[in-house]
């Protein structure tokens, strides 16, 4: 996990510059109120987060009316809110040692939601894109300071369950914003959809700011000036790109997000059209699927606590391609089988890497979450954006051969991880993070 003595205080993550381990008895354990209260205050942001940056997602064929665009630019208010979230992540991941981890989640959680309230009043599409541009940056101090957080303050037994009750609060949040913004779209419109969002996005913040025990095994590090700063974070990125392990981890995420947001992009195209042409709120509640990422999050963050990582990553990846496989099936319960397959292995996976992502950094453990998130949402901003040439060009069939194409080669990543570490103790591999 950290590295020996070549590592200073600072990037260690501990609370003080001297480079003394705290104690043991420091870390949130299962069953104490602090651990219940991290908790719940995750599983807040990881909602507020993810319903706001999702939400647009069933609304992506009203717009196309709304505003005339196509299908693919249509995926824009999607696309641009990752892909500059993704660059956010990790600009707060670069600096991560110098900044408090619990008000950089806050500040962020209400940024994110004034603005997603705001754009419910854009007066045109444009605006509507820089809105939602600027969200993806605000958004940018949740995700991988909260994956920090968690793996510097959690004990390391619990820490797969806790990190996939996590997800699973980012699961209810996907889940969420896209039911209520189908529900609300159809009788009230768009405006009133985003605006719903952005105000209960601001009482999420309230209960994380709340809730939230600060951080005891963590503190800012500045007393060796910027310059230190930046010396340390050179050195944290070189470190985990010379990790070979690490750096499949971060393929991973890119590949599976790609697969998962280019599926969910257009399903909604797909079921509008003949031979089902349902309505918008029928389409709202299929992301009700959602509710088996909650739970396929933590129960494959748990399994992976006591089976291995490497094992359940691959069982995961070969659900979410067998998912895939069955929604090119025109029976409409075949298909929602399919998603909710799909969306269970795809969570599932998530959890399970990103939980890995903090035990085989060797220290820098926000800077390699940084790194983890980076490649996910630019996987899913530029492959979700692509998808939509595949719509245009091959229908549904284009969109799951893409898709598929995917995950068939995140199932190999996963297989070579799995081999490697099947090969030695886990804890030995995130110790040494061969190169």
């Amino acid at each position: 996990m950290s590295s020996p003595s070549a590592e200073s205080g600072a990037s260690r993550n501990t609370p003080s510059t001297s480079g003394a381990s705290p104690p043991a008895s420091d870390y949130l354990a299962r069953g104490t109120p602090g651990l219940r209260r991290a908790q719940w205050a995750l599983f807040a942001a990881g909602f507020s987060t993810f319903s706001l940056l999702y939400c647009v997602q069933p609304l992506m064929p009203l717009f196309t009316h709304a505003f005339d665009v196509s299908p693919a630019q249509s995926s824009l208010v999607l696309s641009l809110c990752t892909g500059l979230l993704a660059v956010a992540i990790f600009l707060v991941g670069l600096f991560s040692q110098a900044l408090p981890r619990k008000r950089i989640m806050a500040l962020s959680l209400f940024a994110s939601a004034v603005l997603g309230t705001v754009a419910a009043v854009a007066p045109d599409w444009h605006s509507l894109l820089v809105l939602r541009a600027l969200q993806g940056v605000a958004m940018g101090g949740v995700p991988a300071v909260a994956m920090a957080y968690l793996a510097e303050e959690v004990e390391p037994d619990t820490l797969g369950f806790v990190m996939g009750l996590y997800i699973s609060g980012s699961a209810f949040g996907g889940l969420s914003g896209r039911v209520i913004t189908g529900l609300v779209s159809d009788h009230f419109g768009w405006r009133a959809a985003l605006g719903t969002l952005g105000l209960l996005g601001i009482v999420a913040a309230v209960l994380f700011v709340w809730l939230l025990p600060p951080s005891r095994r963590f503190a800012p590090q500045r007393a060796r000036g910027w310059a230190g700063v930046f010396g340390d974070v050179r050195a944290g990125i070189g470190a985990h790109l010379k990790n070979g392990p690490l750096c499949s981890l971060f393929a991973m995420g890119g590949l599976l997000m790609g697969a998962f947001v280019t599926i969910y992009n257009y399903v909604g195209f797909r079921l509008l059209a003949p031979p089902f042409s349902l309505s918008q709120t029928f389409i709202g509640f299929i992301f009700v699927v959602y509710l088996v990422g909650i739970f396929a999050s933590t129960y494959f963050g748990r399994l992976a606590d006591r089976h291995g990582r490497g094992a359940m990553l691959m069982a995961a990846t070969g659900l979410a391609l067998a998912g895939l496989l069955l929604t090119l099936s025109d029976a409409l319960p075949v298909l929602i089988a399919g998603i909710v397959v799909f969306t269970f292995g795809f969570f599932a996976a998530h959890a399970v890497a990103s939980g890995w992502v903090g035990q085989m950094s060797r220290g820098y453990k926000a800077l390699a979450a940084s790194l983890y998130l980076l490649v996910y949402y630019v996987g899913s901003s530029v492959l979700g954006s692509l998808g939509g040439q595949f719509w245009t060009s091959g229908a549904w069939p284009g969109v799951a051969a893409m898709a598929g194409s995917l995950l068939g080669v995140a199932l190999c990543i996963s297989a070579g991880l799995y081999w490697r570490t099947a090969r030695a103790p886990q804890a030995s591999v995130a110790q040494r993070g061969a190169s």
